[in-house]
């Protein structure tokens, strides 16, 4: 219905970009005389809380064998809702042009379509030390966004960067421990953020401009108030060979006709 074939993948690398930014975090744990005892990397990956509040309570009795736990401490992350941003609406008619597949055409693209896509980072871990030491790791770097500059089209525009700023909507709690001391606890931190990312349409190719004619005329000066034309102006590329390149040095030929004029 909407014409050709198009998948630029920027939610799948939004998505991937957004992970990228949690996946070198660290919980360092130390004894009481404050020498560094062990350093886990945090685990991290896309799935929905629940999904994991249910893995980690499957083993809620800690004298029970039968099963393993899933180890704590870990993240995951989610999308949560798509919501079209009013604010950072661009002229629909404006475009992006680039050289062509040939020297005879160009490439172009539309302004994006602006979109808010809301994630949620959970931080799962049997401590508040832990918990703590992941949460102070992220949060004072968004204040309240943190900007990151990609590249949308790296194949063919790989010189066309964009920002997407990445805003830190809120910060809750929670700690589910309910039972007696075996009954394993599970403290959960969760970060909601906001990215606001632009969706491309498809890239055109079209042929070079290659020459430009306008009209003179005086205004109401006819019958009945019309407008009388009274030259033509016609420009064209010197030499009539040459080829709109970066590096191209060429002029332009103005020929300018009178109306009536046979010369």
């Amino acid at each position: 219905m909407f014409g050709t074939h198009f998948y630029h993948e920027k939610i799948k690398k939004s998505v991937a970009i957004f992970g990228r930014m949690f996946n070198n975090i660290y919980v360092i744990r130390k004894n009481s005389t404050g020498q560094v005892v062990s350093q886990v990397k945090v685990p991290l990956s896309y799935a929905p809380k629940q999904k994991y509040l249910e893995r980690v309570r499957e083993q809620s009795d800690l004298s029970a064998n039968s099963q393993v736990a899933i180890k704590l401490p870990r993240m995951s992350f989610e999308i949560t809702s798509f919501d079209y941003d009013l604010t950072r609406q661009l002229t629909k008619i404006s475009t992006f042009n680039s050289q062509g597949t040939a020297k005879e055409n160009r490439r172009k693209f539309f302004t994006p379509i602006p979109y808010n896509i809301s994630f949620q980072l959970n931080i799962y871990a049997k401590s508040q030390d832990d918990a703590l030491q992941i949460v102070e790791q992220i949060v004072p770097f968004f204040n309240p966004q943190y900007t990151l500059t990609i590249k949308p089209f790296a194949t063919e525009f790989p010189n066309f960067k964009e920002d997407m700023p990445i805003v830190i909507q809120g910060l809750s709690f929670s700690d589910d421990y309910e039972g007696d001391l075996a009954a394993r606890r599970t403290i959960v931190y969760t970060l909601d953020f906001q990215m606001k990312a632009n969706f491309y349409g498809p890239i055109n190719t079209s042929g070079i401009i290659r020459k430009s004619i306008t009209d003179v005329s005086q205004i109401k000066v006819g019958l009945s108030d019309s407008d009388i034309q009274i030259s033509r102006i016609t420009v064209t590329p010197n030499p009539d060979s040459a080829i709109g390149l970066a590096d191209s040095d060429f002029g332009f030929t103005s020929v300018i006709t009178l109306i009536g004029d046979s010369s």
